[in-house]
């Protein structure tokens, strides 16, 4: 299948900021226009199939994942279900967490509120080797770390990391959202405890919608902050009961209704991405990463990462001195290329629909 023909965008822009806001692919929008347009003539009457969208949506995203449906909970955007996983835990004075000073404030925010609760936090950098986040970790009870950091594009070995982890008895949580959708992940696999990520980035589907995935083992452990409705085992059903025991699966973090029009939208990109196959996906997104890091590196510039094939992802950032990012980036813009300023860096991001003549093509206004 043509999965280029599923981003129409790509008649109008060369997109090169997927690690900002995607462009939705065409089944998600369609499965969202569907949805418009239902309910707007019908209202609610078809309530049973957002109900299945719903129940689909987790089901996509466990296998996205390799977790269970049960393990999933539909939340409004990454920090929801960071904030569910950081406040839910009773948390003790002198407990311990391992996180790392590159993260986006998503993943920053919520650890450093719980200092005021005499939680120590130990910093590290992304650089640093495993021997070092292995003796971090000891007598840790979390660490949070990104799938991918946000400017340099430096892709975590989950897999070593969620090995300490399991190995030291902390709790291991990943922000996933840049590079959910574009490169395998293995919650299984890779000790993940729990991990979130909205739909409209590296997944190509609308923003306000995204996935909590947290095991059912610590299912038992984080309490639901916020609560309404929806969290309790009798939801949906006799609206006069006050039974408050919670549900049985994940679904005990929702409070209240959901994005329905999102659910439509991110089940069906995530089920085109399952189709399309995350490692062939990953491959393609890998090669224009390693595509724009050489040539940008042949011109001069310098980049944000030292790409691998283990530690590259689809954002390759890039500088140079007396190059305004800013300036830059609207250049770009002017001419239909779309990339972001960050940091000081101007940030890339390719999907894998993107091809490598439309990389020479940005890459000749740089």
């Amino acid at each position: 299948m043509d999965y280029r023909a599923e981003f129409p965008v790509a008649e109008n822009l060369i997109y090169l900021n997927h690690a900002a806001v995607a462009p939705l692919s065409r089944p998600a929008a369609e499965a969202m226009k569907w949805f418009a347009h239902d309910s707007w003539q019908y209202g609610s009457l078809h309530y049973d199939q957002w109900e299945a969208a719903y129940a689909g949506l987790r089901r996509s995203a466990a296998r996205l994942v390799n977790g269970s449906p049960e393990e999933i909970a539909i939340m409004k955007n990454t920090s929801e279900g960071i904030g569910v996983v950081a406040l839910g835990l009773d948390w003790k004075p002198g407990d311990t967490i391992v996180a790392f000073k590159e993260e986006f404030p998503s993943n920053q925010y919520p650890w450093r509120r719980l200092e005021s609760r005499g939680v120590r936090i130990k910093w590290l950098s992304e650089s640093d080797p495993l021997d070092k986040i292995d003796d971090a970790a000891k007598g840790a009870r979390l660490l949070a770390i990104s799938f991918v950091q946000f400017v340099s594009g430096y892709r975590a070995n989950l897999q070593a990391i969620g090995k300490i982890c399991r190995d030291r008895g902390a709790i291991f949580f990943v922000d996933a959202i840049q590079g959910l959708g574009a490169f395998p992940l293995d919650v299984r696999a890779m000790h993940i405890d729990a991990l979130a990520a909205d739909g409209h980035k590296w997944m190509c589907g609308p923003e306000g919608c995204a996935v909590l995935y947290i095991s059912g083992e610590l299912q038992d452990r984080v309490e639901p902050v916020e609560v309404g409705w929806m969290n309790v085992a009798s939801a949906g059903g006799d609206y006069g009961s006050r039974d408050m025991t919670l549900r049985s699966d994940a679904g005990r973090y929702e409070c209240g209704s959901l994005n329905t029009v999102g659910c439509y939208g991110l089940r069906a990109s995530i089920d085109m991405l399952l189709e399309a196959g995350v490692e062939r996906v990953g491959a393609a997104v890998q090669a224009l990463g390693d595509r724009l890091d050489a040539c940008l590196r042949e011109r001069g510039y310098e980049t944000a990462c030292v790409r691998t094939p283990q530690t590259g992802a689809g954002i390759v950032s890039f500088r140079k001195a007396g190059v305004d990012p800013a300036a830059l980036v609207a250049r770009l813009y002017e001419h239909g290329v779309l990339a972001a300023a960050r940091a000081g860096w101007v940030r890339t991001s390719p999907h894998f629909y993107i091809t490598p003549e439309e990389i020479d093509r940005a890459l000749s206004l740089v």
